[in-house]
């Protein structure tokens, strides 16, 4: 893929910036809640691989409190709801990510990516993907397991690039409106 495709773009801009206006009262009330809940400022920021490996910051509602560093409850129901994810449609206005496309991960997975698996890297991460729907509960998964980074290591990124790889050979229109149907459908 040598050049992103001008419908993804358009789609990305045009339902993000329609989002956000739309949203907005309800970023106001999170940020509100998540800095009186975990300290100021309720925005999380780290750093994520994007396109072509570079790296990029990333924008969340803050779950964990700044100084005990433990998960707050209601940063937990902003995980669960998925609404701590919101401010990422600020990271697609400024073209760090796509609506869909695989999520974006920490330095150190998809950035060592080898072969063929390295097409991936050709894609903006996005708020949403097919591996996302499948594991959106990998917080939970990974706490059912005797050594969660192995199990992450050597059973869910290997599923994940495999999707991941197969959204890449499968991009079409057709294909993120399905996904981002299923995402909707998923958070009810």
């Amino acid at each position: 893929m040598k050049k992103y495709p001008w419908w993804k773009v358009l789609m990305d801009y045009g339902l993000s910036f329609v989002a956000i206006i739309v949203l907005l009262p309800i970023f106001f009330i999170l940020i509100i809640l998540a800095s009186l809940d975990t300290g100021f400022p309720g925005i999380f920021k780290q750093e994520r691989v994007g396109r072509f490996g570079d790296v990029f910051v990333i924008y969340k509602f803050r779950t964990y409190h700044s100084k005990r560093h433990t998960k707050s409850n209601f940063g937990q129901w902003m995980r669960k709801t998925k609404l701590d994810e919101l401010p990422q449609l600020f990271n697609i206005l400024k073209g760090d990510m796509s609506l869909v496309g695989p999520r974006p991960d920490i330095p150190g997975y998809y950035d060592q990516l080898k072969n063929e698996d390295q097409l991936i890297l050709h894609l903006k991460p996005g708020l949403t993907s097919e591996a996302g729907i499948k594991y959106r509960n990998e917080e939970e998964i990974l706490n059912q397991q005797k050594n969660p980074l192995q199990y992450n290591d050597e059973v869910l990124f290997p599923e994940k690039v495999k999707m991941n790889l197969k959204y890449y050979h499968e991009l079409s229109l057709k294909n993120d409106m399905y996904i981002l149907f299923k995402t909707f459908s998923a958070l009810r």
